[in-house]
C-alpha cells in the first residue's frame, strides 16, 4: 500500500504542470495561431491579391514575414521527405546512383526562374481561382533551392559511414529500415542539421523571384517579404529596403532561437566519438522544454510511435544491405539498366532537340554555349576565391562551438541577404565609376552561395571526433602537418559536398546576378543567367529551354570532371573508420 502511495504521488508530480509548461504552453499556442491564421489566407479567392495589392507601409511587413516564413517552413518539411527518400535510394543503389545522382546536378542547375517558367501555370490549374495555386507555385520554388544540398549532404554522410559501425549494425542483425533509422539519419543528422539552415538562408536569396513572378504575360505577386522587396527596388525606395533588411534579421534569429539552436543542441548526441564533447552547444529553448513536466508527459506517446516506428523489421532488397560499393555485381543486370538510361537519355534529347529546331537555327546554340562558358569562367573563379578564404574559417568556428554558437544566426543572416538587395550599391557604383558590368557584378553571383561552403566545412569541423583530436594533440601535430594531416581530410567530403552546392547555386543565381536592376538603370552582363532571365521576361520558351539544357550539361560536365573525381578520393582515402 505504501509503494503504490509513493508510486501516485511521484506520478502526480511528475505530470503536474510547473512555471516552465506555462511559459512553454504559450511559445507553443502562439505558433499554432501563426500558423492557423497564415494558413487561412491560402483560401481566399485570387481576386484577393488584386484588391489588396503589396503595398511598401512597414505596418504590413509582420504579415509579409509570417507568410513568407511559412512558405520557407512548409517547403523545408517537403525538402526533408525528399531527402531522405531520393539520399537513402542513391546511397543504398548502385544502379539508382547512376541515374539519381546525375540528376541531382542537373536539378541543381535549374534556375529557379526555369522552374517557374512551367510550374506556375501547372499549380494555378490545380486550384482554378483560388490564392492556394499561386502558394503552392511559390512554396515549389523555394523547395528548388533548399532540397538539393540537403539531400547531397545526406547521400555524402550515408556513403561515409565508419566501418566499425557498419559492423555493429551487422553483429545487431538490423533490418535495412533499422539500421536507416538508427545508423543512417543520426550519423547524416550534423551536417544534415547545417544543410537545412543553409536551404532556409537559401529560400530567402531566391524569394523575391518566388513572390513576384512575370512569366510572360502571366503575372503573380504574393504578400511576402519577396514582393515588397521587389517593390522597393522598382520605386527605389531605400527606407522600405531597410525595414526589409531590419524585418528579416529578426525572423532569422526566431526562428533561429525557437528551431535551430535546439536541433543543434539536441544533435549533438549523434556526433561519431569515442570520448565527450567538451563544449556541448546549449539552447534556452530546449532546456525550457526539458523542465516542463506536463509537455513532457504528453510527448510519451509520440516517443512510443517513434520507437515502433523506427523498429519495424523491414529489409531492404539484397542489393541495398549495404552501401553502394559492397552492392554485389552483376554484369547482365548493369548493361541492361545501363542501356535503359541511355535510351532514356537519347529520347528525351531527340524530343528537345525537335522541339527546339523548330523555332531556333545552330548560330542560337553557339550562342547560348558561349554564354554558358563565359558563366562557367566566372563560377570557376569565385568558387577557388570562396574556399581559400571559408575553409580556414568554418574550421576555426566548427571546433569552437560556443562561438559557432555566436556565429549561427550571423552566418545565417548573411546566407540569406538577398543580391537583389545589393543592386542600389553596386548599380549605382558601376554606372557613377564607369565599371565593367561583366566584372562588378559577378560577386553577386557568391553572395549567397559561398555559405554553402562555410557552413559545410563548419557542420564537418563540428562532427570532427574529438577523440581524433586528442591523438593528433599527443603527436604534438601542429601547423601545416596538422592541416594537411588532421583536419582537411576530416572536413574534406563536408567541403566537397559544399563545393558541389555552391556551385550548382552559383548557376542558380547567375539569372539574378547577370541582370541588376535599381529604378529605371538596368545592367547586363554577358553570360548565361542574362540570356536565360531575358528570354524568361519575353516569353520566349525556346530559348529558355536551350539555356537551360546548356546550364545543365556545363554543370553536369564540370561536376562529373572535376567535383566527382574529388568526391571519390575522399571516400576512398579519407573515410573515418
Amino acid at each position: 500500500m505504501l509503494l503504490q502511495d509513493l508510486r501516485t504521488t511521484v506520478l502526480r508530480e511528475t505530470v503536474r504542470p510547473n512555471i516552465w509548461d506555462v511559459v512553454a504552453l504559450i511559445i507553443v499556442v502562439g505558433a499554432m495561431v501563426l500558423i492557423v491564421y497564415g494558413g487561412e489566407q491560402t483560401t481566399l479567392p485570387l481576386s484577393a491579391l488584386d484588391t489588396a495589392p503589396v503595398s511598401l507601409d512597414p505596418a504590413n511587413l509582420p504579415l509579409y514575414a509570417l507568410r513568407t516564413t511559412l512558405r520557407m517552413l512548409l517547403a523545408i518539411v517537403c525538402s526533408l521527405v525528399f531527402t531522405f527518400v531520393y539520399a537513402a535510394l542513391a546511397a543504398k543503389s548502385r544502379r539508382a546512383e547512376i541515374v539519381l545522382i546525375p540528376l541531382l546536378d542537373i536539378l541543381q542547375s535549374v534556375p529557379i526562374l526555369g522552374f517557374l517558367t512551367f510550374t506556375v501555370v501547372f499549380f494555378m490549374n490545380l486550384f482554378p481561382g483560388k490564392v492556394l495555386g499561386a502558394e503552392l507555385a511559390c512554396v515549389f520554388a523555394i523547395f528548388t533551392s533548399q532540397a538539393w544540398n540537403m539531400t547531397f549532404s545526406m547521400y555524402q554522410s550515408m556513403r561515409n559511414v565508419p566501418k566499425d559501425l557498419e559492423e555493429a549494425t551487422r553483429s545487431f542483425h538490423l533490418s535495412g529500415w533499422q539500421r536507416f533509422w538508427r545508423l543512417d539519419v543520426p550519423y547524416a543528422m550534423p551536417g544534415l542539421i547545417w544543410n537545412a539552415m543553409m536551404s532556409m538562408s537559401g529560400g530567402w536569396f531566391f524569394v523575391v523571384a518566388s513572390e513576384a513572378i512575370t512569366v510572360g504575360n502571366t503575372t503573380v505577386t504574393l504578400p511576402g517579404i519577396g514582393s515588397y522587396v521587389a517593390l522597393a527596388i522598382q520605386q527605389k525606395d531605400l527606407t522600405a529596403i531597410a525595414a526589409a533588411l531590419l524585418t528579416m534579421l529578426l525572423v532569422i534569429t526566431a526562428y533561429d532561437q525557437l528551431l535551430f539552436r535546439p536541433i543543434v543542441a539536441w544533435a549533438d548526441k549523434f556526433r561519431f566519438e569515442q570520448t565527450a564533447s567538451g563544449n556541448p552547444p546549449t539552447s534556452w529553448m530546449l532546456d525550457l522544454f526539458r523542465r516542463t513536466r506536463a509537455l513532457r508527459s504528453l510527448s510519451v506517446p509520440f516517443a512510443a510511435i517513434n520507437r515502433t516506428f523506427s523498429n519495424l523489421r523491414i529489409n531492404w532488397p539484397r542489393a541495398w544491405s549495404g552501401p553502394v560499393r559492397r552492392a554485389p555485381p552483376s554484369q547482365l543486370v548493369d548493361g541492361l539498366w545501363l542501356a535503359v538510361v541511355i535510351l532514356g537519355c537519347a529520347y528525351a534529347g531527340w524530343k528537345t532537340y525537335l522541339y527546339l529546331s523548330a523555332t531556333l537555327a545552330p548560330a542560337d546554340v553557339l550562342t547560348a554555349i558561349g554564354y554558358g562558358l563565359i558563366t562557367l569562367l566566372r563560377v570557376a573563379v569565385l568558387i577557388a576565391l570562396a574556399s581559400l578564404i571559408w575553409v580556414p574559417v568554418g574550421v576555426w568556428i566548427g571546433l569552437r562551438p560556443k562561438l559557432a554558437e555566436r556565429i549561427q544566426p550571423l552566418a545565417q543572416f548573411l546566407a540569406a541577404f538577398p543580391a537583389n538587395l545589393a543592386f542600389p550599391v553596386f548599380v549605382v557604383l558601376i554606372v557613377r565609376y564607369g565599371l565593367d558590368a561583366n566584372v562588378w557584378l559577378s560577386p553577386l553571383m557568391i553572395l549567397g552561395t559561398q555559405w554553402y561552403i562555410l557552413f559545410n566545412v563548419v557542420a564537418g569541423a563540428s562532427a570532427f571526433p574529438t577523440d581524433l583530436r586528442e591523438a593528433a594533440a599527443s603527436l604534438q601535430l601542429t601547423g601545416w602537418r596538422w592541416w594537411f594531416k588532421v583536419v582537411l581530410p576530416g572536413v574534406f567530403p563536408y567541403y566537397i559536398t559544399g563545393a558541389i552546392t555552391a556551385s550548382g547555386g552559383s548557376w542558380n543565381a547567375a539569372i539574378v546576378a547577370e541582370v541588376a536592376s535599381w529604378g529605371d538603370t538596368h545592367l547586363t552582363a554577358s553570360g548565361l543567367g542574362a540570356y536565360i532571365a531575358a528570354a524568361t521576361e519575353r516569353g520566349d520558351f525556346p530559348r529558355v529551354v536551350l539555356g537551360i539544357a546548356v546550364m545543365c550539361i556545363l554543370v553536369t560536365l564540370f561536376n562529373r570532371l572535376l567535383w566527382r573525381p574529388l568526391y571519390a578520393f575522399g571516400e576512398r582515402w579519407l573515410r573515418l573508420g
